[in-house]
């Protein structure tokens, strides 16, 4: 006889939590800030006058992101698969409200925020995890469509692009190409045929690549890389200090708080760069030492998405699978940009760039994933006692 499984939608007695993936997180987090800190000191003492300015708002952005990951935890997985289309019509709706001329907030030429009482809030950050939860519903829902006609793969797809073009408008060509990515293997995950797969990624990554190379500032950027050396001063100047950033760190670093590229050298230290600025300081020793933190974090997500789809617990277990494709997506690129390995897409380290609202979003995002690992867990222990129960 089959095996039922009933979903946690009580309050529980007892919450299980992934302790692992709690001391990982908890471990990337704090190098962050200490990370974070000492990059942005410089530049917070100069232009603010105040050297701790972007920790104070960094510390701010990490309670609204515990806040947010406790409301998380609290609400049955149920929920948000319910709400899959009204979150769909959400994440549309904010990219629209973002491009509009006095509402959306632009900064250095790019339209990507709202305002939000005392900060600025980058709907990207937000409208990948309303996306990709919409896309967790939507193979649910559809599974035997998504499998057995191409229709069924349209559909999804057609609103990834959708998506991913108001991205491109604002214009964020980094968080775009995230999006189509981690949707894309959301939708590989769930059993599309290989041959509808292929076909579409070859046409997504075609088209994603006549965009950038009929925009020159999108082209240059994308060439600079290759060699930064050539324009050392002015196109190839960012990637340059990073590399000389990396190559200072040696070993064991300079030491905590002695890095030079830091002091208005490289731009943008505290952000898309402090991955440079923590190889310079702690050296290949504390970026093994990262490395391996965020390496168990997606590999105790995935096992979380694992155990959610051997509980029978599909929509959880996608969900799940879509925040470790995204994290280990989105860490590989920063890095391979701080190395020199990628053209600047200009997206953060996730947990530990400076940024209110990815880590708002991100720490709300991994409060769903406990969520998720409570109730697998608890529909496991429910199958195991049934086993056990005499017939």
């Amino acid at each position: 006889m089959p095996l039922t499984f009933a979903r946690s939608s009580a309050r529980p007695r007892h919450y299980a939590f992934d302790g692992v993936l709690l001391l990982s997180v908890a471990g990337i987090l704090l190098i962050g800030l200490v990370m974070m800190t000492s990059a942005s000191i410089s530049i917070a003492d100069r232009q603010m006058h105040e050297p701790l300015h972007f920790l104070e708002r960094q510390l701010a952005g990490v309670v609204l992101g515990l806040l947010a990951a406790m409301i998380a935890m609290s609400i049955p997985t149920p929920v948000w698969e319910r709400l899959g289309v009204p979150m769909m019509i959400l994440a549309f709706v904010l990219l629209i409200m973002v491009l509009i001329p006095g509402v959306g907030h632009e900064v250095n030429g790019s339209r990507r925020w709202l305002r939000a009482g005392i900060m600025n809030f980058q709907v990207s950050e937000l409208v990948r995890v309303l996306m990709l939860l919409y896309l967790a519903s939507y193979v649910v829902r559809r599974q035997a469509e998504l499998k057995d006609r191409l229709k069924g793969f349209l559909k999804p797809l057609g609103m990834l692009m959708g998506a991913a073009g108001l991205l491109l408008l604002e214009p964020d060509f980094g968080a775009a190409t995230v999006l189509m990515t981690t949707g894309l293997g959301v939708l590989f995950l769930a059993g599309v045929k290989l041959r509808h797969f292929i076909a579409l990624v070859a046409l997504a990554a075609g088209g994603m690549g006549l965009l950038a190379v009929t925009s020159a500032y999108r082209l240059k950027r994308l060439t600079t890389f290759l060699d930064p050396w050539a324009d050392p001063f002015n196109s190839g100047f960012q990637l340059t200090q990073s590399l000389i950033a990396i190559g200072r760190g040696e070993m064991f670093g300079v030491g905590l708080g002695a890095s030079v590229q830091k002091l208005f050298y490289l731009p943008e230290a505290h952000t898309d760069f402090v991955f440079a600025v923590l190889a310079e300081e702690l050296g290949l020793t504390g970026v093994l030492a990262t490395l391996s933190l965020f390496l168990l974090v997606v590999w105790r997500v995935f096992r979380i998405a694992r155990t959610a789809a051997a509980a029978g617990l599909p929509f959880q277990a996608y969900s799940a699978g879509a925040f470790g494709i995204w994290l280990a997506l989105q860490t590989f690129i920063n890095i391979g940009v701080n190395l020199g390995l990628l053209p600047t897409k200009g997206l953060t380290l996730p947990l530990m760039s400076y940024g209110g609202s990815s880590m708002l979003v991100t720490l709300g995002w991994l409060g769903l994933i406990m969520r998720i690992h409570h109730e697998a867990s608890t529909a496991g222990r429910l199958a195991v006692s049934r086993r056990e129960r005499p017939s």
